[in-house]
């Protein structure tokens, strides 16, 4: 498959090879854990779990969960990214992930971080297959989007999810490489589209069972 593939392998041993994100010709993770503060509010364990070069999206985190995450993400070679706080991603050196419904505070900063060649300063962005995101990803020009909801989804009972073939047209015009996430688990693993960067999850990594409670911080 080439040596810019990564093969993950998920809970229950399923596995597939992706094309992960490039930032300044360095692979980005293909398989990503996001917390969340009332689903998955401390990640460490499932984060601790995790294989090398993998991510975590830390949202709503306390800010001793973070530099837990921090540490934790220097030893095993794993990449933090902090939504919505541009600021404590510059203390942690961290890169910085921007939700497409709600404001990010610190961002001027992380941005000018990021300009000046931090190599931690990753970027990436929340997208739901709108014009809003693909033209916000246009303007931002992120490392990496994760578009979502792929498959119906825990977060947000209900929601329409966008399905394999409409995740896919929506990831063209992303503006970047676009990672699936929402529903994404060991038995959906096979229908994740081609064209993705890599796969996110949250009850899908977690060492445990997560709180049923909707939260929307997309």
């Amino acid at each position: 498959m080439g040596e810019r593939t990564r093969l993950i392998v998920l809970p229950g041993g399923r596995a597939r090879r992706f094309r992960p994100a490039l930032r300044r010709g360095r692979p980005l993770p293909a398989l990503w854990l996001f917390s969340d503060p009332q689903r998955l509010p401390d990640p460490l364990a499932a984060a601790a779990r995790l294989p090398r070069g993998a991510g975590v999206v830390a949202r709503g985190a306390a800010p001793s969960v973070l530099r837990a995450l921090a540490s934790l993400a220097r030893r095993r070679g794993l990449v933090l990214l902090v939504a919505g706080e541009g600021r404590a991603a510059l203390a942690l050196r961290a890169g910085l992930h921007l939700p497409e419904r709600r404001g990010a505070a610190g961002l001027l900063p992380f941005l000018a971080a990021r300009r000046a060649g931090a190599p931690f300063a990753a970027l990436s962005l929340a997208a739901h297959g709108g014009a809003r995101g693909a033209a916000r990803a246009r303007r931002l020009r992120p490392d990496l989007v994760f578009l979502s909801p792929l498959f119906p989804t825990a977060s947000h009972p209900g929601a329409l999810a966008l399905g394999p073939l409409r995740w896919q047209a929506a990831a063209r015009r992303a503006g970047a490489p676009a990672a699936a996430l929402g529903g994404v688990a060991a038995a959906r693993l096979r229908r994740v589209p081609g064209r993705a960067a890599g796969v996110a999850a949250i009850g899908g990594l977690a060492t445990g069972p997560v709180a049923a409670t909707p939260q929307c911080l997309r």
